[in-house]
This record gives structure tokens, sequence and C-alpha cells, in this order.
């Protein structure tokens, strides 16, 4: 691997650094944005059935703020259950953009290494055209030169396209599933909305 990295030269090592950053990023991401974390299943019940039982307290706003993304959607509508309904999901809505940005933390980052990668690469391939012209010369060509020109422009352009290619794949992954879970928080908060204001009864899942 070390001879890798001396026959790439010195553009490789931008392109090294990305590709810890993407890899600690996907891990991190894979960790957190996992469906028992974001939109615990069965919450929106429980949630209604303490509604039903004690109504709205203090106690309760607070545990379900702390239980998830999904709960901090739920409490902030609950904390308005007095006021009318477009209040209501207005303040749904407002907790709900902000959720959503905390989930897609560190997207853009992977995102951007993702586009980037090529390019990395390709500036590499450029060093490497420099070194190949530099090994010409009046009395001929310098093929420790020219080996390592070749070695440069295309280890660089190989490893750009190795990291590029992951990365875009989690990236277009991890947004689907932060785009899944909005559309699902958005789905249960209007069945709270409308449940706190009479207009439906939860029905348990079959």
């Amino acid at each position: 691997m070390f001879e890798i990295v001396k026959a790439a030269g010195w553009p490789i090592w931008p392109l090294i650094i990305a590709s810890v950053i993407a890899v600690a990023l996907i891990i991190e991401r894979t960790i957190v944005l996992r469906r028992d974390r974001i939109v615990p299943d069965g919450l929106l019940e429980k949630v209604v059935e303490a509604y039903q039982k004690q109504g709205v307290t203090p106690q309760l706003v607070e545990t379900l703020a702390k239980d998830s993304p999904l709960g901090r959607v739920l409490a902030a509508g609950l904390r308005n259950h007095r006021a009318p309904r477009p209040v209501m999901k207005e303040a749904i809505e407002d907790e709900g953009r902000a959720v959503s940005h905390q989930l897609e933390r560190f997207l853009t980052t992977l995102g951007t290494i993702a586009s980037i990668s090529p390019l990395m690469g390709l500036f590499g391939t450029v060093v490497g055209m420099i070194v190949i012209f530099g090994s010409q010369s009046p009395t001929g060509t310098n093929p420790a030169e020219l080996a390592h020109g070749i070695s440069i422009a295309l280890y660089n352009t190989g490893f750009g396209l190795l990291i590029a290619i992951p990365a875009m794949i989690f990236f277009r992954h991890f947004r689907g599933k932060v785009e899944g879970f909005v559309v699902d928080m958005e789905e249960q908060a209007a069945k709270l909305v409308d449940i706190v204001h009479g207009d439906r009864e939860l029905r348990p899942k079959v």
C-alpha cells in the first residue's frame, strides 16, 4: 500500500484525507439514521394513549421531546394542543424543519466529497502529465521520470473514482432515508393534529 502511495505522488494525500472523512461520515450516518432511533414504531399510539388518559402534562412533553426526532415533532404539537389547528400545524412544521436539518447533518460534506473526488483525481492526472512532459529533454527521455509521471496520472485518477463512487451511492442512500423519515413524521404528526382536534380516531395497526 505504501508503495502505491509513493508511486502516486503527493497529489494522492488530499484524496486519502477525503477518503478517511468519507468513511467516517458513512459509518456515523449509518449508526444515526436507524429507523428505531428516528421514527420508533408505536410511539404515536403511546402518545395518544397518554394524551387521552391524562391530557398534556409537562412531563409527557419533556419525555417525548427527548425520545427521538419523531418525539420532538409530536411534542411540538402537544405544546400547542390548545391553540387553533393552523397554529398547531405551524409549530409542528417548524420543528419538522429543524429535525430534517439535523438528520441531513454531514450529508452535504459527503456529497461534496463524492463530487470533487474525480476532480482531485484529475488534478493528479494533470500533475502526472507535467512530470511526463518534464521527462523529455534534448538528450532523450528519462525512463524513471516517465514511469513516475504515468503512475501519478493513473493512480490519482483511479483513486479519485474509487472514492467518488461509494460516496455518491451512500449520499443518495442517506438522502432517500431522510426523505422517507420526514414523510413518515409528517403523516404521524398530521394524525396527531386530527386526533387532538377531534377529527380522527387512532385505529390500531392490523
